[in-house]
């Protein structure tokens, strides 16, 4: 075969990976976002309609937060299958499961036909939503960085990213247009037209997926030195540093990313009682917006660095705090938009766009699926799954002041900032092992 070819051949085996990384992405995120949002305005009624509406909300919320505490045991799960077996068999099985499972929360009976068995089940099928995603992740963006060119690796990494706003977008879209219906259509039987719609999407991404291939880089590194046994015990004693860095910088976004999206729909309708939609269609602008900055983000940093992106959009997003709840607070449509766009296209993307580029260049091929995996879904229980919940009950303690959830997302955001200027640049390293694997690999 000709250099020519060759080089052909490359290309259309990153550009079809890349694809395939991101519409998975955006299938499975549009799975995690759609519960979200439904948490936010209606499952109190639905699963918790024998509690008031603050203690359902704060019901609703609790569940969403079962996501993020299976996300780690995903994370765990998918890190050591796919260290040993391969990207693309964990990532066949994660998307399963998310459709799987997202689709049956839309047949659930709800608490006035079923009583507790209800709230029970919707529990289970969040903690395997969050066991799925927890193990998604991680196997999306390295397929997207271990394929891509020289030069061009946080462009890569930040397009599977796109697919948390992308999915964001289409539920938030799909859950805006069903939002229309007559509140009790809505609650009878509006709420699981999202949910079902699932299971066509994850059609469409596992016929994608099965025709991807594995990285040059973990091929080569398992031809080497053959896989770890035990890959997630050999992070945690060869990478803690890096492990204790990737969850620090995980501060700006895992958990401010809910403040944006997530609480900011609770905390407009409930506390200034702005009409759904408005916050909804905010939700969706924003989102879009995101879609086209992250990869540009992406790209900046391939030519600046990660370090100085990242550490630019953490600080920002600190001081865009307080602005962001001022725009909000004044109760104007416009205004809100225009302060979830900032937000979201700026701050957000910075801190977003380089993490999967330089999460993969963090650690060796051997145990990057587990590194990348443990580091980014430790973030997600501690920050994503509980900051809805440290938001609603920051805003009762102090009496509906957005002060206090300001201070939050200025904190999130310096300790991710001060992470990452511990850590090293990563830009310009080889993705392919360091060591011979064969001799200095542990096997324990």
């Amino acid at each position: 075969m000709s250099s020519n070819a060759t080089t052909r051949t490359g290309a259309s085996s990153a550009s079809r990976t890349l694809t395939s990384s991101t519409i998975g992405s955006v299938i499975e995120w549009y799975d995690f976002t759609i519960y979200g949002t439904a948490a936010a305005l209606i499952f109190n009624q639905l699963f918790f309609s024998d509690i008031s509406p603050a203690a359902g909300t704060l019901a609703a919320f609790g569940t969403f937060a079962a996501g993020f505490i299976a996300r780690p045991l995903g994370g765990f799960v998918a890190g050591h299958y796919g260290d040993r077996l391969g990207r693309k068999a964990t990532l066949v099985t994660t998307l399963t499961l998310m459709g799987g499972s997202t689709t049956l929360i839309g047949l659930l009976p709800t608490y006035q036909q079923i009583g507790l068995a209800s709230p029970a089940l919707l529990v289970l099928l969040r903690l395997v939503q969050g066991f799925a995603v927890g193990g998604e992740w991680g196997g999306a963006v390295l397929m997207a960085v271990e394929h891509a060119p020289d030069g061009k690796r946080g462009r890569y990494g930040a397009w599977p990213q796109t697919g948390v706003s992308a999915g964001l977008l289409l539920g938030t879209g799909v859950f805006s247009i069903v939002s229309l219906l007559p509140e009790p259509q809505l609650i009878s039987w509006g709420w699981r037209i999202p949910f079902l719609v699932s299971i066509v999407l994850a059609v469409v991404g596992l016929y994608i997926r099965f025709r991807i291939t594995e990285s040059e880089s973990f091929a080569a590194a398992i031809e080497s030195g053959g896989p770890p046994r035990r890959p997630l015990v050999e992070v945690l004693r060869t990478h803690p540093k890096q492990l204790l860095i990737a969850i620090g910088v995980r501060f700006a976004e895992g958990g401010n990313y809910y403040v944006f999206t997530v609480f900011i729909l609770t905390y407009l309708t409930q506390q200034l009682d702005v009409p759904r939609q408005a916050g909804l269609t905010g939700v969706m602008l924003a989102a879009a917006l995101n879609i086209v900055a992250l990869p540009l983000w992406g790209a900046v940093s391939d030519r600046l660095g990660r370090r100085p992106v990242f550490i630019g959009g953490a600080l920002f997003m600190a001081a865009y705090a307080w602005p962001f709840f001022w725009l909000v607070d004044t109760r104007s449509p416009a205004l809100i938009a225009l302060a979830l766009a900032i937000a979201l296209a700026v701050p957000h993307g910075a801190v977003f766009a380089p993490i999967a580029a330089f999460y993969t260049e963090l650690f060796e091929p051997h145990v990057r699926y587990s590194g990348v995996s443990i580091g980014y879904q430790i973030g997600s229980v501690l920050l994503g799954g509980f900051t809805p919940l440290l938001a609603t009950s920051l805003i009762l303690w102090s009496g509906g002041a957005s002060w206090s959830l300001a201070a939050l997302v200025a904190a999130g955001a310096l300790i991710a900032a001060a992470s990452m200027f511990a850590a090293p640049e990563t830009f310009r390293r080889s993705l392919f092992a360091t060591r011979n694997a064969p001799q200095q690999r542990s096997r324990v």
